[in-house]
């Protein structure tokens, strides 16, 4: 999750030289092209952006909404920062607090999932249902996700040297071998976790007390500000999207498949209903999908301070996110829990 400035500046130059600074062209038709860069390969994650797209949704609004995957040679952040693609998508908020701290000028205007599904999994024999539970415990994780441990630590007063970290990668058999209590993943993914069988004890990074958003969509103060209208187009016809993959879930997962024929169907639906239960709930009921706290970001900012993680200077809220969007497209956003 971290981010350093000379990678950014090395990234965003190749950025700069392989397209267009900006690239609000015209589209086919005279549509406005909006291109959407991602953190990772295209997916489940994107089941609502794919529906919008099929079904007319960014059409109706003037986009030519185009999906760029990203992957291990691809730095979203850096590609979206430089200017060349208008939006972007991270796994975590952490990444996006990170940037602002090294004065990359990316900011969040939704989150995908109101909750984080970053999750901790032991077995019945030995569970870790509460933070304390991990006390004298061995925990499996990979390099990225240690610091999402040390915050949950350090969030219920658990001294660090109480716990036996195991770098691990994302195989989850040392769980069941035995050579670690506890392993990590995203309770989204349902292939990844069936290998765990139905012994599995699931302890969320939200629930002890870690509130991070998932899925956040980011775009740079400069595009925000000049073209707020466009990104509050986009934001309505994904919301419409989202909306229609939560009330026709086969249809959804059809449309998903047809659009990545690599994906299983049957697994991509069971994890579905996963993934719809972090992107809805109480506050998307009351606020409409999309929505986030600004509370919530301050203290995601307050305890990545605390532990360090800012090498550079703190950010401000404002640099981090807005609501302004969320604002604009109160009305259009489906209330759905």
């Amino acid at each position: 999750m971290s981010i350093s400035r000379r990678r950014f500046l090395s990234s965003a130059a190749t950025a700069a030289m392989s397209g267009p600074l900006i690239s609000f062209e015209a589209g086919a038709q005279g549509k406005t092209i909006l291109n959407m860069q991602l953190g990772w390969i295209a997916g489940g994650n994107q089941i609502g952006e794919v529906c919008a797209k099929a079904l007319g949704y960014y059409e109706a609004e003037g986009i030519d909404m185009r999906i760029q995957p990203g992957g291990p040679n691809v730095d979203g952040v850096a590609v979206v920062a430089s200017g060349r693609f208008e939006v972007g998508q991270v796994s975590s908020s952490p990444s996006l607090m990170l940037a602002a701290s090294q004065d990359l000028p990316v900011v969040c205007f939704a989150a995908g999932c109101q909750k984080h599904p970053y999750a901790f999994y032991s077995l019945a024999k030995k569970p870790v249902r509460e933070p304390k539970d991990f006390i004298g415990k061995k925990v499996g994780i990979q390099s990225t996700g240690i610091i999402l441990l040390r915050a949950l630590l350090a969030q219920n007063k658990i001294s660090e040297k109480d716990v036996t970290i195991v770098p691990i990668g994302a195989d989850m058999a040392p769980l069941l071998t035995g050579q670690v209590d506890v392993v990590t993943g995203w309770q989204t993914n349902s292939t990844a976790l069936k290998v765990l069988g139905p012994d599995k004890v699931a302890l969320s990074l939200w629930d002890a007390g870690v509130k991070l958003y998932a899925l956040p969509y980011y775009a740079t103060a400069e595009t925000l500000k000049t073209k707020g209208d466009l990104i509050a187009k986009y934001l309505r016809a994904s919301a419409k999207g989202w909306a229609f993959a939560h009330a026709n879930r086969d249809q959804a997962t059809a449309l998903l498949v047809k659009e990545y024929p690599n994906l299983i169907a049957a697994d991509e639906r069971e994890a579905l209903d996963v993934m719809l239960s972090f992107s809805f709930g109480p506050q998307t009921k009351a606020e409409g999908w999309g929505t986030m706290d600004a509370a919530v970001w301050q203290q995601q900012i307050d305890l990545y301070a605390s532990l360090g993680q800012f090498t550079k200077r703190t950010p401000k809220l404002s640099e981090v996110m807005t609501l302004d969007v969320l604002k604009a497209t109160a009305d259009a956003r489906p209330r759905i829990g």
